[in-house]
C-alpha cells in the first residue's frame, strides 16, 4: 500500500469532481481504451486525466499494462467513495432545481435483465410520460442483477429500480408493477427434449437426475430452487446466462415464457409441464424509503404507476 505524507487533501474544486467523474467512468468501462467512447476524448487525455486525480490524492487508483486494467485496493476505496459523492452531487442539483419547481439533472432507472418482452411490462411507455413531463432531466437506464440494483437503489447510485420481488427490506419502498411467468425449458440438446408427455417428469422429485442451472444471487428463482431441492450444477448471474446453460443441453433452467418464447417458435428449447414445473412473479419499482425521495423520482414512480394501471388486465389492479 502506498503511503503519503502529504497534508490532507482539502477542498475539493470543480476540476477534481469533473476527475473523479472520468475515474469513475474509467472503472465502470473496465479501461481506459473502452472509457474513450464513453467519455469521447482520447486515450491519451483520459490517461492524463487519471494521472492527475492519481497526483492529487497522492494515491496509485490502478494498474494498466500487458496484464490489463484493474483498480489497486486503494482505487477500490476510492471508487467506493466516488459513488457516494457523485451521487450526493446530483441529489444536490435536484434539490436546487426543486426550489426552482423545475426537473432537471439526472435520473437514475435500474431494472432487472429481459423485462423488455414482456407484454405486462410498461417500462417504455412510462418513460414517454415522464419525458412529455420533465424533459429537462436526463434519463440513464440501466440493466443489472437484482442484488445490485438492490443495493444501488441504497446508496444512491440509482434513484429508482425495478425488480422481481423477494425478501422484503424496510429501507425500501416498493409499488407492485406488473407480473412474469416463469418456466422450466430443456434445450433440444437435452434426452427430455424428445421425451413423450407420459416420459417427462411428473413432479419436482422426477428433476432430481437432470443438472439444474439456477441464480446466483438471492431472488425468486433460487428461493424456488431451495425450496423444492433441485440439484443446481451451474450458475449464471442474468437471464442471457441461464438461457445460454440451458441451450448446452446439459441443464434444465428456468426462464421468462416472453424470452423463451423465440427460442420455442425455433425449437431450440420448450417447456417441461408448465402447469407442474412454473411460477410466477410480481415486479416491483423500489426506492429508498428515507430520505424522501427527490420530486423528479417521485415523478417516475407516478408515471410507472400510470402506465401500469393504463395497461392493467381487466378486474386486476396495481398496488
Amino acid at each position: 500500500m502506498q503511503v503519503n505524507t502529504r497534508a490532507a487533501l482539502g477542498q475539493l474544486s470543480d476540476m477534481d469532481i469533473r476527475l473523479l467523474r472520468v475515474f469513475k467512468t474509467v472503472a465502470d468501462c473496465g479501461g481506459m481504451t473502452a472509457a474513450e467512447l464513453e467519455l469521447n476524448i482520447g486515450t491519451s487525455t483520459v490517461s492524463r486525466h487519471i494521472k492527475d486525480l492519481e497526483t492529487r490524492l497522492g494515491l496509485s487508483l490502478c494498474r494498466r499494462g500487458r496484464a490489463g486494467f484493474a483498480l489497486t485496493p486503494e482505487g477500490e476505496q476510492i471508487y467506493a467513495e466516488t459513488l457516494q459523492l457523485l451521487a450526493g452531487v446530483d441529489a444536490f442539483r435536484s434539490r436546487v432545481d426543486e426550489i426552482h419547481q423545475r426537473m432537471g439533472g439526472e435520473l437514475h432507472l435500474a431494472v432487472f435483465d429481459k423485462t423488455a418482452s414482456n407484454p405486462q411490462a410498461h417500462i417504455g411507455e412510462a418513460i414517454a410520460l415522464f419525458a412529455a413531463q420533465a424533459p429537462g432531466v436526463s434519463l440513464h437506464l440501466h440493466v443489472a442483477p437484482l442484488n445490485v440494483i438492490e443495493r444501488g437503489v441504497l446508496d444512491g447510485q440509482f434513484q429508482m429500480g425495478i425488480i422481481p420481488g423477494h425478501r422484503a427490506s424496510t429501507a425500501l419502498a416498493y409499488d407492485e408493477l406488473f407480473t412474469e411467468k416463469m418456466f422450466l425449458y430443456c434445450g433440444q440438446a437435452h434426452p427430455l427434449f424428445v421425451a413423450s408427455a407420459a416420459q417427462e417428469p411428473a413432479d419436482w422429485r422426477a428433476l432430481d437426475p437432470y443438472p439444474f442451472a439456477g441464480l446466483g444471487y438471492h431472488s425468486p428463482n433460487m428461493e424456488l430452487t431451495q425450496q423444492v431441492r433441485l440439484s443446481r450444477q451451474a450458475t449464471g448471474y442474468d437471464q442471457e446466462s441461464i438461457a445460454t446453460l440451458i441451450l448446452s443441453g446439459r441443464f434444465l433452467g428456468f426462464l421468462p415464457d416472453h424470452y423463451a418464447a423465440d427460442f420455442v417458435q425455433r425449437a431450440r428449447m420448450r417447456a417441461l409441464r408448465s402447469q407442474v414445473f412454473g411460477y410466477q412473479c410480481s415486479f416491483f419499482g423500489i426506492l429508498r424509503a428515507s430520505p424522501q425521495p427527490a420530486r423528479v423520482t417521485l415523478a417516475l414512480q407516478a408515471c410507472l404507476r400510470q402506465a401500469h394501471a393504463m395497461n392493467a388486465p381487466t378486474g386486476s389492479a396495481t398496488n
